[in-house]
């Protein structure tokens, strides 16, 4: 586990790929807490290929237990644009209100466009999740398109897009291609 910063005297921390209870704990926040079950081995690959973009945030009277965790990824996008993507925020219900989301979500922003130079981060929330789209849209987010029936639980979605780059408010069909990746998605990060 490898500590990033610590705010508001909570720590920050790196996903850990070779600790077994920080994975034991994410897969437990995330499906008490999230509305969508996704499978273990959706944010398995995450982890393990993105780690560097997942972090966790850990109890201030319990350093082994996790409170706050984001899982996010970063690829091209169609070849012409560095895209970050958030694919889950999970903040345990008791320590939700206390910015926890708005630093976990800060803190992968930032080094998605710091590590890999990211041109726009995107996700997908419930429409009638009213807290998630706040904190979003407070940071920047852009509701940029609504998918029907998006989740099993058949709510629809926003996908939510936050533009870095110029190359983001540009049309696809007039972005010149992007060099052969170098982005980072060594485990050993």
């Amino acid at each position: 586990m490898s500590l990033i910063t610590t705010i508001d005297g909570l720590p920050y921390h790196q996903f850990n790929v070779q600790d077994k209870n920080e994975f034991t704990q994410i897969s437990h926040l995330i499906s008490q807490h999230l509305s969508e079950p996704y499978s273990i081995y959706v944010y398995w690959y995450f982890l393990n290929t993105w780690p560097q973009y997942c972090y966790t945030v850990k109890h201030p009277q319990d350093a082994s237990s996790i409170i706050g965790v984001i899982i996010s990824k970063i690829e091209p996008h169609r070849d012409v644009r560095i895209r970050g993507y958030i694919g889950m925020l999970v903040i345990d219900p008791e320590f939700r209100g206390k910015g926890i989301a708005s630093n976990l979500v800060k803190l992968t922003v930032q080094t998605m466009i710091e590590r890999d130079g990211a041109d726009e981060i995107m996700l997908e929330t419930e429409v009638i999740n009213e807290g998630a789209l706040r904190l979003y849209e407070g940071l920047g987010f852009l509701r940029a398109k609504r998918l029907y029936r998006y989740y099993l639980n058949t709510h629809d979605a926003y996908r939510l897009i936050l533009p870095i780059t110029p190359k983001s408010h540009t049309r696809i069909a007039f972005l010149p291609p992007v060099a052969p990746t170098g982005l980072t998605t060594d485990n050993s990060i």
